[in-house]
């Protein structure tokens, strides 16, 4: 008898390095992303058919989609990445699926790759197929990179099917995940000292990924620096954290968000970001940065305890809102009944 197959894929908080896991830069310059996965998740829920029918519902927007496999989907903006995760895991009979996520789409936290590493673990888990992690990163970045043609890095992918706090390696090689020796006190400090802010807005397409490739190919030289220094403090900051040294850790944060502004110098244009920071700063944060590609989303504070109520206060006033997290030390996951499926390690 079929059974339900549920599926979770992390969200993730980036502190420094994306911009980097681009291949028009990576390729060339090697790149190092430092990320860490959130008890934030991508949920997906499938149930096979007996036809050959695909039926995805969202339960976040409330959207839902029918198609048949013969047929295949309409690329419409409804869904598409869902849509694209089907066809590529080469289904043999339909599937009933939901979808939500613990964050809006565009929120600069992954959500987006996680979603589609959910869809590709969760299929995976209905046919028995065995995946490495590698394998369902990769798979999640040919959904969205190759078929959907979507701008954007490779960080996402494999944050979501690996899990935990790492520097990710990106080289025209291939990519490494190492994860970073953290003791469970730093990442108990570092919970208690980084706020999650939502800025009242998520971001649009407003190109910003194409901004910055286009900036980089025309040679501009603030570009060039903002990511050669950006991934250079994947590193420092990873020796910070490894070392227990969470207290430099907000003038890190301020000094990449001042570098992603010299890779980029659109990311904060026509929203509400600077003004946060600018107030989150007059209240007592160290420092901090945006979350993704800019535009909106989240950003990612650091604040000593005695600071935080002024600071929450001063940014609530202005329309963020705060979320409660912690780390998330686990990637893709997907089950059916009792039996749990995970990417096969080794």
């Amino acid at each position: 008898m079929d059974r339900t197959v549920f599926a979770t894929a992390p969200l993730r908080i980036s502190f420094v390095g994306g911009g980097t896991d681009f291949p028009h830069w990576y390729e060339a310059h090697g790149g190092a992303v430092l990320s860490a996965t959130i008890d934030h998740h991508a949920h997906v829920t499938a149930i096979p058919r007996g036809d050959r029918q695909v039926r995805i519902r969202s339960l976040d927007v409330h959207h839902l989609v029918e198609y048949g496999l013969d047929e295949g989907p309409e690329y419409d903006g409804v869904m598409d990445l869902a849509k694209a995760a089907i066809e590529r895991m080469g289904l043999d009979r339909g599937v009933d699926m939901d979808i939500r996520s613990d964050a809006p789409a565009g929120s600069g936290l992954g959500g987006s790759s996680a979603l589609v590493t959910a869809v590709v673990g969760a299929l995976a888990a209905l046919a028995e197929r065995s995946l490495s992690p590698n394998d369902l990163a990769e798979l999640s970045y040919a959904v969205e990179r190759e078929d959907m043609r979507i701008a954007g890095g490779r960080q996402d992918q494999y944050a979501a099917a690996f899990g935990g706090f790492n520097l990710i390696e990106f080289s025209a090689a291939g990519v490494a995940v190492a994860p970073v020796r953290a003791s469970d006190q730093t990442l108990e400090a570092l919970e208690e000292r980084l706020l999650l802010c939502y800025s009242g807005r998520v971001r649009t397409d407003v190109g910003l990924i194409d901004t910055q490739i286009r900036l980089f190919r025309e040679g501009r030289e603030e570009t060039l620096q903002g990511m050669k220094q950006l991934q250079a403090m994947a590193y420092e900051m990873r020796d910070a954290v490894e070392s227990g040294d969470v207290g430099g850790l907000g003038a890190m944060l301020r000094e990449a968000y001042e570098s992603k502004k010299r890779m980029n110098p659109h990311i904060a244009e026509d929203t509400p970001i600077e003004a946060l920071f600018a107030a989150a700063r007059a209240a007592g944060a160290e420092g901090g940065k945006i979350c993704g590609a800019g535009g909106g989303g989240y950003l990612l504070l650091y604040c000593e305890p005695e600071h935080q109520g002024a600071v929450r206060d001063s940014l609530r006033a202005m329309g963020a809102q705060f979320a409660h997290w912690g780390f998330q030390s686990t990637g893709v996951e997907a089950w059916i009944a009792t039996e749990r499926w995970i990417p096969a390690r080794g």
